[in-house]
């Protein structure tokens, strides 16, 4: 049975981008090549709420690449893929093409 998780308040559910660990031709690339740490959003909640009780939404939608922080957020472990939660404001911002 495949579970599915469903953030709760303003956390987000990414799944990391991992670079690629060597190049069309087959040359190796050190794991520091890699710059930027981003993921892909999968799930996100409802929002947060204010002191009168009105929803605050998430900035973020499913499928945004996003940039991550080096360090925070909670490791999730669904099935056989790996996934980590962050709150709304602790994504450092959307990438685009």
């Amino acid at each position: 049975m495949a579970k599915r998780l469903i953030p709760t308040f303003n956390r987000v559910l990414v799944e990391k981008i991992l670079p690629p660990s060597k190049t069309n031709a087959g040359i190796l690339l050190p794991e520091k090549s890699s710059k930027l740490n981003s993921g892909k959003v999968i799930a996100v909640g409802p929002g947060a709420r204010d002191k009168e009780g009105n929803t605050i939404p998430v900035a973020f939608k499913e499928g945004d690449t996003v940039l991550l922080p080096n360090y925070g957020g909670d490791h999730v472990k669904l099935g056989e893929k790996d996934y980590h939660l962050y709150r709304d404001e602790e994504i450092l911002g959307t990438l685009h093409d």
